[in-house]
């Protein structure tokens, strides 16, 4: 849109003759203009429309300007609306405090038209790039979090509106799906990729069911982090749950339409769980831009999903992970320390036992206690 193009306008004045002056200016210049006597009354209209810009006196009966001002700052919705201040107060103090409270520019009474277009047309262009840009973060940010949470997404953004890094306790997912390879030797492409886009479909849908935000598609792998970039205190249970729900009922489901529709045998997933710090934001450059988590409780997530293929379990948890549970802790099973690659420490591993037991020997070599995995 042009900054040019016409806008949606609230004038803001207890002077009837500014008021009507204004107003013709505005719409000579194409704009929809509605008006208010005082600042009550201009919140009540900013309650029930949308506006593009309001220019507003600072001398007003009931609630002044200032007041104006503080109540459009706290209101998330209404934050982001342009405020010309447009006074007969000339004092130095007053603009700088008007300035400082959130407004976009300030002209004295009694207003030069060509002027006042002239701020009008820059304020509008400067809002027009800010919605373009929110525009444009809601579509990259609704790829990876619910709808539901997107706009708390948006509301924690900086002034760019691009999400800065930030450090986050979190739980970090890493899934995979066993046999994917052989599947896809002996089909064509288009059922190798139907199948995988049904299979991604209704695991990230499990996900995000559960608060997570999807990270990236690695192949078939799936990276998820639940905890960020919004806060989730319950961030482990949810992982937790959203892995217990992958294995069963969503992979069965998965399974059965897979054998219905392509005569194959069903897959098995590995999903490795592990909490802890992580460093989130967007990476990349102008042309391509993607939010990631960083740290070693990421890799070390990855490198225990890699471990499901050792133990013969599909989900792996780590005791750090198990430490925060609440809901979920009924039914973890402790499977034994064992070795990470690039880590000088074993870590200590649990398993869901309702889903199933690990393969007895499989970790033969590894650092286990005493006696078989117990339910917990």
């Amino acid at each position: 849109m042009r900054a040019d193009a016409p806008a949606s306008i609230l004038v803001v004045d207890d002077d009837p003759v500014n008021r009507t002056l204004l107003t013709r200016s505005l719409m000579r210049d194409g704009h929809r203009v509605r008006v208010a006597a005082n600042g009550r009354l201009a919140l009540e209209v900013l309650d029930e429309d949308t506006f593009d810009c309001v220019l507003l006196d600072v001398v007003m009966p009931e609630l002044d300007g200032f007041g104006v001002l503080d109540q459009l700052r706290d209101s998330r919705r209404l934050a982001q609306i342009p405020v010309i201040i447009i006074s007969g107060l000339d004092e130095s103090d007053t603009v700088i405090r008007c300035l400082q409270m959130g407004a976009e520019d300030y002209l004295t009474k009694p207003f030069d038209p060509v002027l006042l277009r002239a701020r009008i047309s820059g304020v509008l262009a400067r809002k027009r790039l800010a919605d373009l840009e929110r525009f444009r973060v809601r579509e990259l940010f609704t790829r990876f979090v619910p709808e539901a949470v997107v706009e708390q997404v948006l509301a924690s953004t900086d002034e760019f509106l691009r999400l800065g890094g930030e450090r986050r306790e979190a739980t970090v997912m890493f899934s995979d799906v066993r046999g994917f390879t052989g599947f896809a030797e002996h089909r064509p492409p288009d059922q190798v990729i139907d199948a995988l886009n049904r299979y991604l479909t209704v695991m990230s849908d499990v996900i995000l069911d559960h608060g997570g935000t999807l990270v990236s598609y690695m192949g078939d792998g799936i990276m998820a982090v639940f905890g960020a970039p919004l806060t989730l205190d319950d961030h482990a249970d949810r992982a937790v749950a959203a892995a217990r729900q992958m294995t069963g009922e969503t992979l069965e489901r998965f399974n059965d339409g897979l054998r219905a529709d392509f005569g194959a045998e069903g897959f098995r997933i590995g999903v490795g769980l592990n909490s802890g710090p992580v460093m989130s934001g967007n990476v990349g450059s102008e042309r391509r831009l993607e939010y990631t988590a960083i740290g070693d409780t990421v890799n070390t997530a990855s490198r225990v999903e890699q471990l499901t293929k050792v133990t013969g379990t599909m989900v792996l948890l780590t005791a750090a992970t198990r430490a925060l549970l609440a809901r979920e802790r009924r039914g973890t099973a402790r499977v034994g320390e064992l070795e990470i690659r690039g880590r000088q420490e074993a870590v200590e591993v649990w398993t869901l036992a309702e889903t199933e037991a690990p393969r007895a020997g499989a970790w033969r070599g590894s650092r286990f206690g005493p006696g078989p995995p117990r339910p917990r």
